[in-house]
C-alpha cells in the first residue's frame, strides 16, 4: 500500500479517520489534513477515479492485518498424503497390516494413496489389482471416503482415500 509521499495522484477522494467522506481534495491538502490529525494518508483504492485515500494510523492498521493473518494461519489444517503400497498377489496378513496402517493415517487426518505396482506380466491381470484396491476402499469405508477411484498410470494403479469429515459422519 502506498502511504503519504508515496502517493502519485494529484487529486484524491478523501475519507477521514471516522469514515466520513471529505470529498475530492488535492494531494497536498490531504497530506496537510492527515498531518494535523497526526495520522497517515493511505491509498486505499488506486484504480478508482479519482483514487481513494484514507486518513488512518498506518502502523496500527498493519499490526491488525498481521494479527488477522496469523490467526487465519492457525486455523489452517495441513493435510499430508501418505502412501500404502500393495501388490496384486498380496497375502491376507500383509493386506491386514497395510490396512491397519492406512486406517491409522486416516484417523490422524491424513489422506492415503493406495498404490499397486505391476511387475512383469502382472500388468495383463490389472483386474486383480483393481479388486485389491476396491477391497481396501471397502474396508476403510467407515473412516474414509474414496476421493479418486482406482485408475492406471503406467505400470501402477492408484486409489485416493480422504478421511471422513464431521459433515460426512452426520
Amino acid at each position: 500500500m502506498k502511504v503519504n509521499d508515496g502517493i502519485r495522484a494529484r487529486e484524491v477522494r478523501l475519507i477521514d479517520a471516522n469514515g466520513d467522506q471529505l470529498g475530492v481534495k488535492s494531494k497536498s491538502e490531504a497530506l496537510d489534513l492527515a498531518d494535523k490529525a497526526n495520522l497517515d494518508l493511505v491509498l486505499v483504492a488506486p484504480n478508482a477515479k479519482p483514487p481513494v485515500c484514507r486518513i488512518m494510523d498506518y502502523g496500527k492498521y498493519r499490526f491488525e492485518q498481521q494479527k488477522k493473518d496469523k490467526e487465519a494461519r492457525k486455523k489452517q489444517k495441513v493435510i499430508n498424503v501418505k502412501e500404502v503400497r500393495l501388490s496384486p498377489n498380496i497375502e491376507e496378513h500383509d493386506f491386514n497390516t497395510k490396512l491397519r496402517n492406512a486406517r491409522k493415517f486416516l484417523n490422524k487426518g491424513d489422506k492415503v494413496k493406495a498404490a499397486i505396482r505391476f511387475r512383469g506380466r502382472m500388468i495383463t491381470h490389472s483386474d486383480i489389482g483393481k479388486k485389491v484396491l476396491e477391497r481396501m476402499a471397502e474396508e476403510c469405508e467407515d473412516v474414509a471416503t474414496v476421493e479418486t477411484k482406482p485408475k492406471m498410470e503406467g505400470r501402477s494403479m492408484f486409489l485416493m482415500l480422504a478421511p471422513k469429515s464431521e459433515k460426512d459422519n452426520k
